[in-house]
């Protein structure tokens, strides 16, 4: 466990000292503030829950694709710059060098979603507001967030380089993205499992509202497991090439 402490502080150390890091969360920061005053407080009148509910699902979105470009890096750039085969001939195990990338990523990513706190806070001048929502909402873009990290350092442990990386992980989150659309045009049983598996609709939208099911977690704890797992694989599958 030390040795993933290790990695995960030598990584996020290496985040916040790059460029690319701090234009990720301007990018995050500007996004979600123009969307937030665009259509969460512009517009006609809206209750203070429905600005809310209109900002988690903006701020869904710009989470997402943060991830893609947080976690393209976490192996890719170690594979492109050769730095792989140190890691490989160090007394580190497969699974710490995955799960060290990946909590260095997750405290990036909540550095940044923590960053957006002062929106809905505004809303609190004017309106009143469930800090309970507040949370549940914020939980929801952390578990989000943490099985978009999940998936997009798999997607970072099979490429070559960090743009194929970013490529495959963004094929693979429109994949379970779609898998609500799916599950639209199908019949039972196969629209309820196409609906249990899709990242966000079912998942999130209780989040979005306020509202935490035990169901949800699991879901996005589960996705990140299984991607992490798969993520740990092929570095033993490449170690042994």
């Amino acid at each position: 466990m030390m040795r993933t402490l290790l990695i995960a502080r030598r990584e996020l150390a290496a985040y916040l000292r790059t460029f690319q890091g701090y234009l990720i969360i301007a990018m995050v920061l500007a996004v979600d503030g123009l969307l937030f005053n665009a259509f969460a407080l512009g517009g006609v009148s809206k209750r203070s829950s429905e600005v809310l509910s209109l900002f988690f699902l903006f701020s869904s979105g710009t989470t997402m694709v943060a991830s893609v470009f947080i976690s393209m890096r976490l192996l890719a750039e170690e594979r492109q710059a050769g730095t792989l085969l140190l890691l490989y001939s160090s007394p580190v195990k497969d699974h710490e060098i995955v799960l060290g990338k990946f909590l260095s990523a997750l405290a990036f990513l909540a550095l940044m979603t923590l960053a957006t706190v002062f929106m809905p806070l505004l809303v609190m001048v004017h309106g009143k507001l469930s800090l309970g929502h507040i949370a549940a909402g914020y939980l929801g873009l952390l578990l989000l967030g943490s099985a978009s990290l999940a998936i997009g350092t798999f997607g970072s442990a099979l490429a070559r380089n960090q743009v194929l990386a970013a490529v495959l992980s963004g094929c693979m989150l429109v994949a379970l993205l779609t898998c609500w659309l799916l599950a639209r045009i199908t019949e039972q049983p196969l629209s309820d499992v196409f609906s249990a598996l899709a990242l966000w609709n079912q998942h999130f939208q209780p989040f979005q509202a306020g509202v935490v099911h035990v169901r949800d977690i699991v879901y996005y704890l589960s996705v990140t497991y299984v991607a992490l797992f798969a993520a740990t694989r092929v570095l033993e599958a490449r170690r042994w090439r």
